[in-house]
């Protein structure tokens, strides 16, 4: 593959990449003279990216496959350059909470995706028993809860029960990933009824999430082991993130493309779509989740594609207290992050280090995450200065509803390659991935 823009770490430069048996074995200047089976010239206006790794997908199957499915959403994840995806542990039926349940879910991917897979265990209340089994199967580590999951067939563990569950995978070196609001807090909030955004925001309060952040924190200080919080919402939590890095806690933190995008001033009566927990939430909190990302107390960026049916939705009604929560956005989610980064004049190589390099670094991904040597050739051909307007009924998800709908947006994959081969949404090859696997 020549180009002149091709991703060098922060960096771009004119580049000639030579791909053998699926692995990155040549990167030389342009002009250099590489020779291969095929040639791929890319055109002026494209850069030649790594594949995007997402580490928070659910794809439901089985169980929920009405809600989303390993095909349509692997289509998805390579429609929008993303070649390797995690997916969680609840929302499928049976959930991820033993190695029988991983097996079960296994069979249904394999042979069924179009990217690569891997999957996190659940650590839910009974289960310790059964994490080292799931870690030496393969999981890349363990999600729990600090309240209601939103499936009662993934209870929520207790703080004190975290700490439990983190003091035993570190024995095993595994990573705790959390869902982190305060069950108290939200319990205590306004119940969300109707239409109107505002009070669905006032049910899950910034504080709730402070709280269960702060038990994280807390936790793994005494535990020494490793975490990572999930969809970071609140930046009030910021300037404690920080803190606990800088003592040398083993913790890491994402967000994703809906809290970096989206403002809660500008979601429209009834409009379920933008619904998610937590919340979108307003515009200071929105630039100072971008001043975390930039200062890196915030590590990475990550869908958290959470969908279901339209009718789970409450479209007629558009009640907010009824709806299911989550947004749908595994196929937009490098625009996303494109549209809103060049704006603020930042470069194309720190949005790449986000989605791609520092998510595989967390979860172990080895050969993921770099165009570099001895890495998996899993590019995509990127044109930044194309623009496009969002069609939900043109996207892979199996369920046409976004909360961007109509938006415009910056940048276009025009191809994506795995291992490299380019992806024609026809074939799946796809593989299954397991931690620790070369």
């Amino acid at each position: 593959m020549r180009g002149k823009n091709v991703s060098c770490g922060d960096h771009f430069a004119p580049r000639e990449v030579g791909v053998r048996h699926g692995k990155i074995v040549a990167i030389e200047p342009l002009g250099a003279g590489l020779r291969g089976r095929t040639t791929v010239e890319l055109a002026d206006d494209e850069s030649l990216l790594p594949g995007l790794v997402d580490t928070h997908v659910h794809i439901n199957e089985p169980g929920r496959t009405e809600w989303e499915g390993f095909a349509s959403a692997t289509r998805a994840a390579a429609a929008g350059g993303v070649t390797t995806v995690l997916d969680m542990p609840l929302n499928s039926v049976p959930a991820t909470v033993n190695v029988p349940a991983l097996e079960y879910k296994r069979l249904f991917a394999e042979h069924n995706v179009f990217v690569d897979v891997g999957f996190w265990g659940g650590a839910i209340p009974g289960n310790r028993q059964h994490l080292r089994a799931m870690h030496d199967d393969g999981v890349f580590g363990f999600k729990c809860f600090l309240l209601h999951s939103g499936v009662d067939e993934f209870p929520h563990l207790e703080a004190d029960e975290m700490e439990e569950y983190l003091a035993e995978i570190k024995t095993f070196d595994s990573m705790m990933i959390v869902h982190a609001e305060d069950s108290r807090a939200i319990d205590r909030a306004p119940h969300p009824e109707g239409d109107v955004y505002e009070n669905f925001l006032k049910s899950r309060p910034r504080g709730a999430e402070n709280l269960a952040i702060a038990e994280v924190i807390e936790r793994t200080r005494w535990t020494g082991a490793r975490s990572h919080i999930l969809h970071l919402s609140s930046s009030d939590a910021l300037s404690m993130i920080a803190t606990a890095k800088r003592d040398g806690l083993d913790l890491t933190v994402e967000t994703c493309p809906h809290y970096l995008t989206l403002l809660a001033e500008e979601v429209p009566n009834g409009a379920t779509a933008f619904k998610c927990c937590p919340p979108v939430r307003e515009v200071d909190n929105r630039e100072m989740l971008w001043q975390g990302l930039i200062d890196g107390t915030i590590d990475f960026i990550v869908s958290d594609h959470s969908p279901s049916t339209l009718e789970l939705k409450d479209l007629e009604n558009g009640d907010f207290g009824v709806a299911w929560g989550g947004v749908s956005s595994l196929q937009l989610g490098l625009s996303l992050i494109w549209t809103e980064a060049r704006r603020r004049g930042i470069e194309l190589g720190r949005v790449v280090e986000w989605m791609s390099t520092r998510p595989a670094q967390r979860a172990g991904l080895q050969n993921k995450g770099k165009l570099a040597l001895g890495y998996d050739a899993d590019l995509v051909v990127f044109a930044p200065e194309d623009a496009f307007v969002v069609d939900a009924g043109n996207l892979h998800h199996r369920n046409p509803i976004t909360p961007y709908q109509g938006k415009a947006l910056s940048g276009t994959v025009r191809e994506t390659y795995l291992r490299g081969t380019v992806v024609d949404f026809q074939t799946p090859s796809g593989r299954l991935v397991r931690r620790g696997q070369s």
